[in-house]
Order: C-alpha cells, then sequence, then structure tokens
C-alpha cells in the first residue's frame, strides 16, 4: 500500500495479505456420503451410478440405465455391500427385483451375527419326504435358529416342481437347499433381504393381488401374462448344425454362399459352430476357384 494510501486509512498492510484467498484443499473438506439426504449427497450417488451405467462389465439391465444403478447404489449402502455385488446378484424376474440366493446365503454369513448357516436333511433321498432345513446359531444368544422345512412333496402342492422349466426336477438338492435358505434369512432376517424374494421363488410363485375384503386371488389374466411372459425369456433352441452345413454345400455361387452365411451366423446369434464355419471356407475356396476358370473361358 502507498503512502499516502496508509496516511488515509492509518492502516498497513502486506503483499500476503493482498493475494486472492486459496480454495479449501480437497482433504480438508467434508465427507460426503451417497444418499438422498441432500444435494452434494444425490448428486454423488449420480455421478457413480452415470459411471456404472457406463461399463460392459455390470448386467444389462444396468448399462445405460441410470434410475436402475441410483437404486443398486442404495440398496448396496443400505446392506453395506458392494455395489458391483448387489448389481451382479440382483435380477429382474417378471419385472420384479428378486436376488439370487446365494447372495442371500453371503450377506447372512457375513453379518455377524450369525454363525454359518448350515443345512440338516431329512426323509429318504429321491422321495417326496425327502426335505432341507437350514439352521443356524445366533451368537449374542448361543440360541440355535432355524428355518420352515421344504420338501419335494411341498413343491409339488405348491406347484413349483411341475411348473414349465422348472429346476425341481433336475436340480432337487440345490433348489432344496436354496428354498431353505431364503426362507430362514425371510422368518429371521428379513432386513438382510429387503423384502425381496429369490430370483427362483418369482419363477417359481405366480403373484396374487390383494382385494378390498383383505384376501388374495390371481386372476386368469395374470396367470396368461405370467406366461406369456416365461415363454418370452425361455432361449430360443439351437438350430440344427448338419442342416446349416447341408445348405453351405449346396450354394452354387458366392454370392448365394454368403447370403447362406450371413443367415446362418443369425441362426447362432453371431456364433455360428466351427464346422459350420470350416464348410464356408471349403465351399468359398472351391467356388473361387470354379468362377476364376470360368471367367479365364
Amino acid at each position: 500500500m502507498s503512502a499516502t494510501a496508509e496516511a488515509v486509512t492509518g492502516r498497513s498492510t502486506t503483499m500476503q495479505a493482498l493475494k486472492p484467498a486459496e480454495s479449501t484443499p480437497v482433504q480438508h473438506l467434508p465427507a460426503v456420503s451417497m444418499g438422498f439426504a441432500s444435494l452434494q449427497s444425490f448428486e454423488l450417488m449420480q455421478r457413480a451410478a452415470k459411471l456404472l451405467s457406463a461399463s460392459s462389465l455390470v448386467p444389462e439391465s444396468y448399462q445405460g440405465n441410470l434410475p436402475n444403478c441410483v437404486i443398486a447404489l442404495n440398496m448396496a449402502q443400505r446392506l453395506g455391500a458392494d455395489p458391483l455385488m448387489v448389481m451382479q446378484n440382483l435380477y429382474v424376474v417378471y419385472g420384479r427385483p428378486a436376488w439370487s440366493a446365494q447372495f442371500l446365503i453371503a450377506c447372512f454369513n457375513q453379518c455377524g451375527r450369525y454363525t454359518t448357516m448350515r443345512f440338516r436333511w431329512t426323509g429318504t433321498k429321491g422321495k417326496d419326504n425327502w426335505g432341507c432345513v437350514a439352521y443356524s446359531r445366533e451368537l449374542a444368544t448361543g440360541e440355535e435358529i432355524e428355518g420352515p422345512e421344504i420338501t419335494i412333496a411341498l413343491a409339488k402342492e405348491e406347484g413349483w416342481y411341475d411348473k414349465k422349466g422348472s429346476k425341481w426336477k433336475t436340480i432337487p438338492q440345490l433348489m432344496l437347499m436354496y428354498r431353505a435358505a431364503a426362507w430362514l434369512v425371510r422368518t429371521h432376517a428379513p432386513e438382510l433381504s429387503m423384502g425381496l424374494q429369490t430370483d427362483q421363488e418369482v419363477h417359481d410363485v405366480y403373484d396374487a393381488r390383494r382385494t378390498g375384503a383383505g384376501d388374495y386371488q390371481v386372476t386368469t389374466e395374470s396367470l396368461r401374462q405370467a406366461a406369456a411372459s416365461a415363454e418370452e425369456t425361455e432361449p430360443a433352441p439351437r438350430p440344427d448344425m448338419q442342416t446349416w452345413i447341408d445348405t453351405l454345400n449346396g450354394c452354387t455361387s458366392l454370392e448365394q454362399l454368403k447370403s447362406a452365411w450371413v443367415e446362418c451366423c443369425k441362426a447362432f446369434h453371431g456364433d455360428a459352430p466351427i464346422d459350420c464355419e470350416a464348410t464356408w471356407n471349403t465351399r468359398r475356396e472351391t467356388l473361387l476357384e470354379t468362377e476364376g476358370r470360368q471367367s479365364d473361358l
């Protein structure tokens, strides 16, 4: 400051004081956690969701879908789980979110309140009375807890066993364990499942709507819609490889062979068998040689 300015103000200053104030270092800024409580936390969640939605490693239902990623991040935060692990184990079945049974078992084992989940078998293996009970021990009290017993007879009575596309006929032991585990979590630690069923349960059980009288009912229309959804989600049967080999061998021109090869790749969803590819290469070389001799004539 000049001598004139000092005389007028009666104060002196330094060059350091005249410099603009520097921004607060990042390490001194208050910590912000993802959530909906404040603007900063919500913006942080959206930034994380945008990054995840742009990744090809997350399941298809999250790719390019910012709202789904935000919901998955919120659920991961409430569970204290890794966001990517939640995304890889949260499925959409018939339009409803559902956990994988393995994820529920992992959450139960890692929550710190119970011993590792175990399974007790009942009845005779291969018979309708064959069943499974999931059990554990509460660490705080030492009390043993167990879920409801699941049997093959119960699966048949509930309609799970004979349902189209059911895994109860092919892998009954695993299905008994998964269902017993889900019911143990639902009856003793429902906060871990957050009110969601497993993907196997959603596949096995039709949705019932509550009426004004307080009871539940299933309409024929809802059954039709569920059946239609199940048929749409079932993968198309793999085409016959030999048929396409014969088709490729029967091509009489390069143009015809090219069109047939494109259709072959489409039929196998871009992953044509190696035998078809070998047939295409062999037939292509033959036609190139044939058409080359004809052009020389």
